[in-house]
């Protein structure tokens, strides 16, 4: 680990005086009026884009009740929220264009029950209304949250923060201070700060002139009068550690922590105020007339806390796209560590391995698995040289971000300037969160010729499955939680021996569900939840497990219900 050097400093300084000139196009602000769908009774529709690969899935998430493209719309900057409590309960917000002639977008969303499987577009939280920068989280509980930016009389910057009162239906989203390029987490430990909500935004555009952060220690109730955070931290993320601590980071190097935001009767303190980072550059803007998001960022910086026991728990990590120092490529995606709550960090490390032409890597996500696997996912223009088209890649680290796996590239290409609504970005975010095992992607892209909103599961999990011979690796079970079958699909790698044995929760073997020999691909084996002599076994938790030669799939959680 190295301290702190003034270069870091300069770097930041620096940074910040281009990037506040920078900042003037990312206003969020209604230029144009709301201009409703051309057909809003028949909308043109066109198939939806979906995708299956050897390690990743990929569905289209704005879509009509039929699962078809609707025409003429656009969706971009998406944030996905699952329920810690119902995994297959998932949420995601995005910005909505009704109609791509009018820069005006709403609070759009879409829910699952399965997983990620399929999803339910019900339209916007408050139709007609201009709304923007969606951030979604959940409470311990399942609760789902949507932090949603408006501009109050034309000249001020807020937030309001709607509470699920169920999927698809909210509640009047109290008032939250706020500003443009706001972010949100709620602390979801089991220690007194449980169920806090905080919030920071730029400070630049806000209700809350000067100030940047509030918290809510009522569940949303009711929001605290501003504080600040100086110097400022802009364009980044929250996180919660084990203990309660808070950490705030920001574009270019700036962080902030607290260690007594989780204490209700007291006013939040910054611990120091806030420390410059090296991360190895600053924040993207345009490159030589090439820019595959030129009135947008290219993406923000993440912060993410290691909940793992061992010896990577507690240690904090940031990740963002950058400008190298050398100014050599346009954009590098790279990576930081703290051992010590943040007082030092590590010397950056890049994550994309591409060593040829210059090449853009934007729109990073970072994310960690509880079992203490980061995962990383971003887009990438290096397999069409000098130009803005672009692929998804994805790597991960096991070993506290000290080395990555190989590259991966997980989509076709596509051209990010197709479809732009009025502004020429595709927003200037995707969100991510993992589990043991695999992430859970919301992102935009173009491939059916306008912006959408997709939602891929990757599991390539602590290993590369797809490179091991015989491997397997889990792609979804649905539905989850079920009462008379569900159905796993994984995929093999090759041609192996499958077996699938059912546990309860103790670890007692309940049935031996599968063994046979199976092609390379995708599979699938059914339960209804039966012994091997046919009978029900009682409503409650149990795993699966996929294995063939050599190679053994993480159990599967599978919630039987009490029969109809």
């Amino acid at each position: 680990m190295r301290h702190i050097k003034n270069t870091g400093q300069f770097l930041l300084l620096l940074a910040i005086s281009v990037q506040t000139a920078f900042a003037q196009q990312h206003l969020e602000i209604p230029t144009d009026p709301y201009m409703p769908p051309a057909s809003p009774e028949n909308p043109a529709v066109s198939p939806a884009y979906n995708f299956t690969g050897a390690s990743i899935w990929t569905v289209q998430v704005n879509v009509n009740a039929n699962g078809q493209n609707i025409l003429n719309d656009a969706a971009n900057e998406p944030s996905i929220a699952i329920s810690p409590v119902e995994p297959n309960k998932m949420m995601i917000g995005w910005r909505q264009f009704d109609n791509i002639q009018s820069s005006f977008r709403q609070a759009g969303y879409a829910y699952s029950t399965d997983g990620g499987m399929h999803w339910t577009f019900p339209g916007s939280i408050n139709p007609g209304v201009f709304r923007s920068d969606p951030v979604l989280a959940t409470d311990a509980e399942g609760r789902f949250y949507y932090n949603s930016l408006t501009l109050n009389n034309n000249d001020e910057f807020s937030c309001n923060v709607y509470r699920s009162t169920g999927l698809g239906t909210w509640d009047d989203g109290p008032y939250a201070i706020g500003g443009d390029k706001q972010w949100m987490v709620i602390d979801q430990t089991d220690g007194p700060g449980k169920g806090n909500i905080y919030e920071h935004w730029t400070s630049f555009y806000s209700a809350c002139p000067d100030n940047n952060f509030t918290r809510s220690t009522d569940k949303g109730d009711s929001y605290e009068a501003c504080n600040r955070i100086s110097p400022e931290v802009y364009w980044g993320t929250c996180a919660v550690a084990p203990d309660g601590t808070l950490y705030v980071s920001g574009a270019d190097g700036s962080f902030a922590r607290s260690s007594n935001a989780e204490n209700e009767n007291e006013s939040t303190e910054w611990e120091p105020t806030a420390i410059p980072i090296d991360i190895g550059g600053y924040i993207p803007g345009q490159w030589q007339g090439q820019d595959p998001n030129p009135s947008g960022l290219k993406g923000q910086n993440w912060i993410a806390v290691n909940y793992a026991p061992g010896p990577l728990f507690g240690q904090i990590y940031q990740l963002q796209p950058v400008v190298p120092a050398d100014g050599s490529d346009p954009s590098e995606i790279m990576f930081i560590r703290s051992t010590d709550n943040g007082a030092t960090w590590s010397s950056p490390v890049r994550i994309n391995d591409d060593n040829g032409a210059p090449a853009w890597q934007w729109m990073a996500a970072m994310s960690v698995a509880p079992n203490g696997r980061i995962d990383a996912a971003w887009l990438d223009t290096r397999d069409n040289p000098g130009t803005v088209l672009s692929s998804l890649y994805y790597s991960y680290s096991t070993d506290g971000g000290e080395t990555w796996a190989p590259n991966q590239r997980m989509s076709q290409s596509f051209d990010p300037h197709e479809g732009w609504p009025v502004q020429q970005k595709m927003g200037d975010y995707f969100h991510m969160i993992s589990d043991n095992g695999g992430a859970n992607l919301a992102w935009a892209a173009t491939f059916t010729g306008g912006q959408d909103v997709y939602f891929s599961r990757i599991t390539l999990a602590s290993s590369s499955a797809s490179e091991l011979p015989g491997a397997i690796s889990v792609l979804s079970a649905t539905p989850n939680p079920f009462t008379e079958e569900t159905v796993l699909k994984y995929y093999l790698s090759a041609e192996a021996r499958v077996r699938a044995h059912i546990y309860d929760r103790t670890g007692r073997l309940v049935r031996a569900l599968a063994e046979q020999q199976q092609s390379d691909g995708v599979q699938q084996i059914r339960w209804d939840g039966r012994t091997d002599d046919g009978k029900r076994l009682p409503a409650g938790v149990y795993f699966c497990r996929l294995s063939t030669d050599g190679y053994s799939e993480t159990p599967v959680r599978l919630i039987l219900g009490p029969e109809n």
